[in-house]
């Protein structure tokens, strides 16, 4: 057991990535019992309700419900009569998508007054809402796609959308992710169609221009300062024309993934610096995957960020650190190292309170 640090491992969940997030919840069980962590099992159900995990897979009703008490300090207290407690020391959420990835999770382990791994509050908002995330990058000075955004009474025509970006045309929900929801669309039928698909998972829908390049990926992680992976490369080989949920997560042929990418030095370091610029940009520590596409012309744009990067047998984050001298069982210490160091930097603020 490692310095008898106790990790409390959060997966499944409410948003569409629930099954992604149960098989990356696998790998990180092992990586963490590899590091020596002692563990308990949380899985989140559809229905939002906490329960204690004899092991990572299907969350089943049967399970007992728990909860984390707020100002608890870790404190993770049984539900519905099973008396009990447990006491996690960081809290690891493996939790993709809406009410995991996007900082309402965060906040409730702030008032949990409890460590957890990954980008805080703020960072995981901004980074969770394609628009806003993109309003950040340019402020900031860094290159991206071109965007519309608007909700259901607001939305933008086909043709008024192409006019502005082009075609063909990506339309997504601002806040999701795995590529769930998204569509790559060519005409007005399809248009409409992507938009009533989009908005089955949000409120809000981004359209985004279509950027004729190399779709890269590059993993930061907070070392002593932010740090940036080896670069891989995403070659999609599905009939999807992009990478897909189903490229990702089912169709093992869907996607050919090079990693290290096979990239000039100089445009190795470019995405590296790029990558921790974005980074900083949007307030992330911690972990968080930058996704590019590189143009022909040598033209780097910055696409997303991602805050809870997949851990899937086939997900770049661990890949890429892996490539980069890191395996998982030593990604996990840094990760939850970082969240404990953050955690005591954090409680040694003055707060303002007075006895």
């Amino acid at each position: 057991m490692r310095e008898k640090c106790t990790v409390a491992l959060l997966f499944g969940g409410q948003s569409a990535e629930h099954e992604v997030s149960i098989q990356s919840a696998h790998n990180v069980r092992s990586a963490l019992l590899a590091a020596g962590y002692a563990i308990i099992l949380i899985g989140i159900d559809r229905q939002g309700v906490w329960r204690l995990a004899p092991d990572v897979g299907r969350v089943d009703p049967a399970w007992p419900a728990v909860a984390i008490l707020p100002g608890g300090s870790g404190k993770i207290v049984m539900l519905d009569g099973h008396g009990g407690a447990d006491k996690a020391d960081v809290v690891f959420p493996v939790l993709h998508g809406p009410r995991g990835e996007d900082g309402s999770l965060q906040g409730l382990l702030k008032l949990a007054n409890v460590a957890f791994v990954g980008p805080d509050t703020l960072a995981s908002a901004l980074c969770m809402d394609k628009e806003f995330s993109k309003h950040m990058l340019r402020a900031a000075g860094i290159p991206t796609v071109k965007t519309l955004s608007f909700d259901r009474a607001g939305a933008a025509s086909h043709s008024t959308a192409a006019s502005k970006l082009g075609s063909p045309l990506f339309v997504k929900p601002a806040n999701m992710g795995s590529s769930v929801g998204v569509s790559k669309v060519h005409s007005e039928v399809e248009y409409d169609e992507a938009l009533e698909i989009a908005f089955q998972y949000d409120t809000k829908v981004v359209v985004e221009s279509f950027a004729d390049g190399q779709e890269i990926e590059c993993a930061v992680l907070s070392l002593d300062e932010l740090q940036a992976s080896v670069p891989g490369e995403i070659v999609p080989t599905n009939n999807d024309g992009f990478y897909s949920y189903d490229a990702k997560y089912i169709d093992d042929k869907g996607a050919k993934l090079v990693f290290p990418a096979n990239l000039p030095v100089a445009v190795t370091q470019d995405i590296q610096e790029m990558s921790i610029a974005a980074s900083r940009a949007l307030g992330c520590e911690g972990m968080v995957r930058v996704d590019f596409f590189l143009k022909a012309d040598g033209a780097l744009l910055v696409n997303e960020l991602n805050t809870i990067p997949g851990f899937t047998a086939i997900s770049m984050y661990p890949k890429l650190w892996d490539a980069s001298g890191i395996p998982p069982e030593k990604l996990v210490v840094h990760l939850i190292d970082h969240a404990l160091g953050r955690f005591q930097r954090e409680s040694d603020l003055v707060s303002g309170h007075s006895d």
